[in-house]
């Protein structure tokens, strides 16, 4: 076993969405150009980063996360990269203002941004810290790419995403499924709009924000 294998954590639901993650951002990103970069917000245990990273060569993927007690799987994750193309682990609250990240990014230094099931379990003020960094990160002509459950236009289908929904809610009343429509006026206000929707196993989404 490799240096970091031991310290990985596996979440089954990253597992089972970590190929059609891939699919659906393959078809939609530049593979051929060098250094280019991606930024992860919420990388969790690491394992979309370890898993995207490595049919990436030539793109540089930056990790972050908020719970620091997370840090030694997604580093683990970083070891094993057969590639090596993973950034170790940067702490950031997305709910705070880029200029208030312990570390700084230059502003439009970004080809890509990533985001998986996390809109849903944190409170909207990390949906609105999510869509002001990419504003403010990505460079023109630049993605943001998210994944996870949606409701669309007040419709949330089928009732297995109703029921998810309101369980969140009873775990936290911040927390929630959130509805795309509310979404794209993030998106206008910060520079963005959505390009593309792809549905996905499980009654999820892959949404695409493009940097005008």
């Amino acid at each position: 076993m490799s240096a970091g294998g031991n310290n990985k954590l596996h979440y089954p639901s990253a597992d089972r969405n970590s190929q059609p993650i891939a699919e659906a951002l393959l078809a939609q990103i530049d593979r051929q150009s060098p250094n280019l970069k991606l930024l992860e917000i919420a990388s969790g245990s690491g394992q979309h980063t370890g898993y995207l990273a490595a049919l990436l060569p030539n793109i540089s993927f930056q990790p972050t996360e908020y719970d620091k007690g997370l840090f030694s799987s997604i580093t683990a994750y970083v070891q094993d990269c057969v590639t090596g193309n993973i950034n170790p682990p940067i702490h950031v609250d997305i709910s705070q203002d880029v200029k208030q990240w312990k570390v700084q990014f230059p502003t439009s230094s970004y080809d890509y941004m990533f985001n998986s099931n996390m809109m849903h379990i944190s409170p909207w003020t990390c949906s609105i810290g999510l869509f002001r960094a990419a504003g403010e990160l990505l460079k023109s002509g630049g993605k943001l790419f998210t994944y996870g459950p949606y409701a669309q236009d007040g419709d949330l289908t089928p009732q297995s995403n109703v029921d998810f929904d309101q369980g969140l809610k009873r775990r936290d009343p911040t927390w929630g499924v959130r509805d795309i429509r509310d979404l794209k006026q993030l998106a206008d206000a910060n520079g963005l709009k959505l390009e593309k929707l792809v549905d996905m196993p499980s009654n999820n989404k892959f949404l695409t924000w493009l940097k005008l």
